[in-house]
């Protein structure tokens, strides 16, 4: 049960005018932003297309049907078909599942752990932000493809196993973001007074802390997102994620990487498939920064 303290910092703060508040300030810029409005509406395609994948697929993206081998793009396959005469298109839908997929489950893990452990970090400090940050400055001493690269070689090759590895790897830079953020918050007169009134450290956590570091997370995983996808995928093309026949775009790209010559279409389009919702998440995470960073003006 809160405190008499608590219910009386709760009351003031939602006495204040919240017509001006931060928080509408923002969503002001986003709409004037551009690149708020064709990043949303390009990857909502994109995620609308990919959870429907199962039903507007042409084909079956696994069957193989080796008389229509190689075919270029035409009314029948809008996309052409591999070496196999497996749909391209379909391919790429049902693909969009698995890496999008990946992507937004490794941001979430690795959102969720790394804003843990940051606030754990600068919130308590002491041994307890030594130890952390020690294991922080150990895996940021290799680079991130390179740490996802040792993860799946000890976890093994596998999609989930990829998964794991690209949200491990993008950890390090969420603990570090957010202990610093902690730690410029933690000082402010509001928390302090907070403390002095008796607030429990999971009031202060809940109704200060985390709300005032909450946009720093939020422009984080958002731009963070473009680059899981594109470290997922990349292993995959390597070898090391999804196997054939998946239609994973990275797998894709791989195998039409040997059809280039007679074959363009088999690598091309599930690498546009890979740069058009790595350009729509960064102008997503862009116009985010802009809009909720105060030391950005217009």
């Amino acid at each position: 049960m809160a405190s008499l303290d608590e219910l009386a910092l709760t009351r003031a703060g939602a006495k204040t005018d919240s017509s001006d508040s931060p928080s509408r300030r923002a969503f002001a810029r986003l709409r004037r932003d551009p690149g708020f409005f064709w990043g949303s509406m390009l990857l909502g395609v994109l995620v609308l297309l990919a959870l429907a994948a199962p039903w507007i697929r042409p084909y079956d993206p696994i069957e193989m049907r080796l008389g229509e081998a190689l075919q270029a793009p035409n009314v029948r396959h809008l996309m052409g078909t591999d070496n196999f005469g497996r749909d391209i298109l379909s391919r790429v839908l049902i693909g969009a599942r698995l890496s999008l997929g990946v992507g937004i489950v490794a941001t979430a893990l690795a959102t969720l752990v790394g804003t843990a452990l940051g606030l754990v970090a600068g919130y308590w400090g002491g041994w307890v932000d030594a130890v952390i940050g020690w294991v922080v400055d150990m895996l940021m001493a290799f680079p991130g493809i390179l740490l996802a690269l040792g993860i799946v070689a000890i976890l093994g090759t596998g999609l989930f196993n990829v998964l794991l590895a690209v949200g491990i790897a993008s950890v390090p830079g969420f603990i570090r973001l957010i202990r610093g953020a902690t730690l410029a918050v933690k000082e402010r007169p509001y928390v302090e007074a907070a403390l002095a009134l008796g607030a429990s450290t999971s009031f202060v956590l809940r109704r200060h802390i985390l709300p005032n570091v909450f946009p720093a997370v939020l422009v984080w995983a958002s731009l963070g997102l473009a680059g899981m996808i594109l470290s997922a995928s990349g292993l995959s093309f390597l070898g090391l994620g999804s196997q054939p026949p998946s239609p994973e775009w990275g797998v894709m790209v791989n195998v039409g990487r040997g059809f280039l010559r007679e074959a363009w279409w088999m690598a091309t389009f599930p690498g546009l498939a890979i740069f058009s919702t790595v350009v729509a998440i960064n102008l997503l995470g862009d116009a985010l920064r802009d809009a909720l960073d105060p030391h950005i003006r217009h």
